[in-house]
């Protein structure tokens, strides 16, 4: 069983290009006094390395798949979710979002966020396009109504060269939505 700590963050990251914010994600969360365990999709791994967050988070990052040996017996997308004080999906692209909406849990981080009591904050990152479908519009509603809470994106320029709807939040705005989460 992975102790419970205080003020333990389960950063989840998916493959979106603004991957790189989350190492200034962990590190800010730090400053303000947050423990972060990063759990990565199988997708996220073709974008950055799990090295990278081990090494700015100081603890084992937990990755995509279901059927890894553990390091010890314990159900892991449960401890890990019982370890949470929140839960926090950023990047979260249009797919996690979808798969989260609709109860599918075929990966470790949407086995967690369906496992967890804890309160879950989603910062959405995409193109426009996939942003404004009705379908993804869909999802996020749904999810809100269902409590969970989301961190509004920002219009700049996106992957894809052109300028729009779609960019992650600011740090800053996610940390602060992170500590609004917690009180």
């Amino acid at each position: 069983m992975i102790a419970k700590e205080r003020n333990n963050i389960i950063l989840g990251v998916t493959a979106s290009i603004a991957i790189y914010k989350a190492c200034d994600i962990i590190r800010r969360l730090q400053d303000v006094g947050f423990s972060v365990t990063v759990v990565m999709t199988e997708e996220a791994q073709e974008l950055i390395r799990p090295i990278v967050f081990e090494s700015l988070s100081g603890n084992k990052v937990y990755k995509g798949g279901l059927f890894e040996s553990p390091d010890n017996w314990e159900i892991e997308h449960v401890s890990l979710a019982d370890k949470a004080d929140l839960v926090l999906i950023a990047p979260a692209t249009a797919n996690s979002i979808a798969k989260i909406n609709s109860g599918i849990c075929d990966d470790l981080l949407t086995c967690v966020v369906s496992a967890t009591k804890a309160p879950v904050l989603i910062a959405p990152a995409m193109n426009t396009n996939m942003y404004e479908n009705k379908i993804t519009q869909d999802n996020i509603k749904r999810l809100k109504s269902l409590g969970y809470k989301f961190v509004a994106l920002k219009t700049g320029r996106l992957a894809c060269g052109k300028t729009g709807t779609g960019c992650l939040a600011e740090v800053d705005e996610i940390i602060s939505e992170v500590k609004k989460s917690l009180h």
